[in-house]
Order: structure tokens, then C-alpha cells, then sequence
């Protein structure tokens, strides 16, 4: 009973998904794009500071996919931080909780400026599935004034990668 599938397991392959095709040209160029962007803006790399107010984990999965080989996010010159004291960016996933709204103010006071926030999935936008609910007050522009956007639920790494740049690029307009 156990062995027989203790056996299957051990000689055969596990079935998963091909990794998905990263078009070298495509990385390189954004690659430059963000250098470009972040040294002339801060003269240096992009600290952002993730803060999850109450999501279900599909955008932090998402956000972690960005530290993977196939993503790479040290390579576009950006940088988690642990502390917002050493952040640019406030990444904000899930909608505004009643529980998680001092501390997003507090980690926003903590930043120090020039600061951006970005809403990151369609929760922290407007509340997403979580709408309605009586422990959430709808997106994260309730509590604060968000400087982008990044909707799906949850946004692909690639979306997330190309709302920064967006939103580097913006500014140094």
C-alpha cells in the first residue's frame, strides 16, 4: 500500500510547471530603465518596505516571486528593506483593516521622505473580495494618499516590476 507509492515517488518525476519564459532583450532593457530612472531620482538604489495590512498572501507570494532566479530583483536595483526607516517605497498589499490602520500610519510616519506608496492588488485599491467587510475599511487611500496603482488579484511579478519603474520614471519627470 505505502511502498508502491513510496516507490512511484522516488523514481519519477515530480510534475510541475515549466518555469516561465524570461525574454532576455525584455530584462536587460528594463534593467536599464530602472538604473536610469533610480540614480537620477535618488542617485542610488530603491529601498521598498513591504507592508501587509490584511491580505490573503496571494500578492506577498507574488511580491516574494520577485527575489526568485527568474525575476531577480537586486539585478533592477531595487532592495527590500526591513526597516521603513531606510525606505523609499511603501509596497502595501491587502485591503486597510481596522487593525493594521495605526501601524500603516505609524510605518508611513517612520519613512523617511522622498516616500512613495504604492497599492498593490485590487485589495489594497479598493478593498477587493474583502469589500463590505466589517473589519475592513475598503483600500489603503482611505488612511492614506496613494501614489500608484498595481491592480490584479494578486498583480504577476511583471506588473509589479513595470508599476515601479512607472512610478520612477514619473517622478523624474
Amino acid at each position: 500500500m505505502l511502498w508502491p507509492k513510496l516507490a512511484k515517488s522516488l523514481f519519477s518525476r515530480p510534475e510541475t510547471d515549466p518555469a516561465p519564459a524570461v525574454p532576455l532583450g525584455a530584462a536587460e532593457a528594463l534593467a536599464a530603465r530602472f538604473q536610469a530612472a533610480a540614480q537620477t531620482r535618488l542617485g542610488r538604489s530603491l529601498a521598498i518596505r513591504q507592508v501587509d495590512c490584511g491580505s490573503c498572501n496571494g500578492c506577498e507570494l507574488e511580491v516574494n516571486a520577485l527575489g526568485n532566479v527568474v525575476y531577480d530583483l537586486e539585478r533592477f536595483g531595487l532592495r527590500f528593506v526591513a526597516s521603513p526607516r531606510h525606505a523609499d517605497v511603501l509596497l502595501v498589499t491587502g485591503p486597510l483593516t481596522r487593525n493594521m490602520r495605526e501601524a500603516l500610519l505609524r510605518t508611513w510616519e517612520c519613512t523617511p521622505e522622498p516616500k512613495w506608496l504604492v497599492a498593490a492588488g485590487d485589495c489594497a485599491a479598493d478593498g477587493g473580495v474583502f469589500k463590505g467587510s466589517y473589519a475592513v475599511e475598503g483600500g489603503i487611500g482611505r488612511a492614506l494618499e496613494v501614489d500608484l496603482v498595481i491592480p490584479g488579484c494578486p498583480p504577476t511579478p511583471t506588473q509589479l516590476l513595470e508599476g515601479l519603474l512607472a512610478l520612477l520614471e514619473a517622478q523624474k519627470r
